[in-house]
């Protein structure tokens, strides 16, 4: 089984991976030298870091068919240290990045996903099909109508062509039927060329060139933390969603640190940082794309088309890319999630909304993500909150009242498990059964603690009954009302 899986990741979908990973090395091209752009360095910065972070995590990666390259959310995070000390400090930065993220894959922090609710998923789905949309915008604004029929008719094959024939990717068949067109009548529309000047030599191996001391490591520092976080979180969260779109499982760990070698080789060669990009894994996978060979023809073809083939490459008008992108905002995003609004929790959509919100205002993806995760903590908590019940029962002398709690008790609860107390009844004996009952953590014994205290302060003997192992270990260690100073305390009345 161990040998089958490698072969399968490899070999199982040859055509299909052959032919995907054509189309996203296409759809690569603009994206990393508008990444470049934003960022402050040449274009063939992040046309290298592209083709490094592909290729090498097809090789060491942890969810085959998902696409890696240089990215806009960690382009935007780069700008300062570009600005203020210049590529050499940026190479550095992605080195440094890239060590912090191996770290955190043998750290199995990858393992945290499990904590990302469905609903914060939804929300950075949403966020990314939006900000993928709105960054086609440019290319559609101050245009003659040709660009704009261009688009058109390239959504038009892209959703239309698989009606046809379903073995060639439409979204490839859209570039080279608007890129032929475009060149037969001669159009004067926007192409890739125009977006940058396109690399004419391989990467070379290139260390960076800074002072190895405590005060480069102060300078990139804040810089590497910064994307190692980001790079990990949009990684995870788009190997989840090719998880849900193919049905399979990834290795997060894995994953963690495939990024973090990608990262490294590609500030060794002249690269800038990256991480995985939803939008070309969403293509990836609509047009085939399943295992490893996808994402490295894809990196492997971007060399080749950038280097040897920039003539043709730079001809490709910019509509026939963005009628490719629009494509994937579209089936990116859940429409699944805006009928579901009005059936599911309040607490639910509050979750996604927020994390849509935060992510499209910032542009941050970690931001949004964060946030998410934090209402939806909140939320958690307060519903969990809600489940304790604490019921009062007096024996037939009017002497003993048993009191019965269920559910659990933690800071969220902790209010509510003093005031399910009676302090002012007039009982000479109670017990507190807590068989049913769990404590959490330290503000739940110091609320059991202030309730044997107030019982003890009126004269009541009080005795804790049915504690399990965990929350028994959890009292005996940090409670205070079973401590001879605390026994002594009370029954001295002050």
């Amino acid at each position: 089984m161990l040998l089958l899986s490698p072969r399968r990741d490899w070999l199982g979908n040859i055509r299909g991976d052959l032919l995907a990973g054509l189309v996203v090395a296409l759809a690569l091209i603009p994206e990393a030298i508008a990444f470049s752009i934003i960022a402050g360095v040449d274009p063939k910065v992040g046309l290298y870091a592209s083709f490094c972070i592909a290729v090498v995590t097809a090789v060491v990666g942890g969810r085959p068919g998902m696409i890696s390259a240089a990215t806009g959310a960690m382009a935007l995070l780069m700008v300062t240290l570009v600005k203020d000390h210049g590529l050499q400090y940026l190479l550095a930065a992605t080195i440094l990045c890239g060590i912090f993220q191996i770290i955190a894959g043998y750290l199995k922090l990858g393992s945290l996903m499990r904590f990302v609710s469905r609903s914060v998923v939804t929300g950075f789905v949403n966020a990314l099909a939006i900000l993928i949309f709105l960054a086609q915008l440019p290319e559609l604004i101050n245009v003659t109508w040709h660009v704009y029929a261009m688009t058109a008719g390239g959504l038009a094959i892209i959703y239309l062509f698989p009606l046809i024939n379903k073995t060639i990717p439409s979204p490839l068949v859209c570039i080279l039927v608007i890129t032929a067109i475009s060149l037969m009548l001669n159009l004067d529309v926007r192409t890739v060329g125009d977006m940058g000047e396109l690399p004419d030599t391989l990467p070379l191996f290139l260390w960076p060139e800074v002072p190895f001391n405590w005060t480069t490591l102060q300078i990139i520092l804040p810089y590497s933390a910064a994307m190692s976080v980001v790079g990990l979180l949009e990684s995870m969260m788009t190997a989840t969603i090719v998880d849900e779109f193919t049905d399979t499982s990834s290795d997060k760990n894995r994953e963690c640190k495939g990024q973090g070698i990608a990262n490294i080789v590609a500030g060794c060669f002249g690269g800038m940082g990256g991480c995985a990009m939803i939008g070309q894994s969403v293509i990836n996978v609509k047009s085939g794309g399943r295992g490893r060979l996808s994402t490295l023809f894809a990196g492997v073809g971007l060399l080749i088309f950038v280097v040897f083939l920039s003539d043709w490459v730079s001809r490709i008008p910019m509509a026939a890319l963005v009628a490719v992108m629009i494509m994937v905002s579209i089936g990116t995003f859940s429409w699944q999630s805006l009928r579901d609004l009005r059936t599911h929790p309040i607490s639910t959509s509050c979750v996604m909304l927020t994390t849509v919100i935060v992510v499209v205002f910032t542009h941050n993806l970690a931001y949004g993500v964060f946030a998410g995760v934090l209402l939806a903590s909140l939320f958690f908590a307060n519903k969990v909150a809600h489940f304790l019940k604490i019921d009062g029962q007096t024996d037939d002398t009017g002497e003993i009242k048993t009191y019965q709690v269920k559910g659990q008790v933690f800071f969220a609860s902790s209010q509510r498990f003093i005031n399910g107390f009676d302090f002012k009844e007039v009982v000479s004996h109670v017990v507190i059964d807590l068989t049913n009952a769990h404590f959490w953590d330290i503000t739940a014994v110091s609320s059991l603690d202030k309730v044997v205290m107030k019982f003890r302060r009126e004269g009541t003997q009080v005795d804790v009954v049915g504690l399990n192992e965990a929350s028994a270990t959890i009292v005996d260690r940090f409670g205070t009302h079973d401590k001879p100073e605390a026994l002594i305390h009370t029954q001295d009345g002050h």
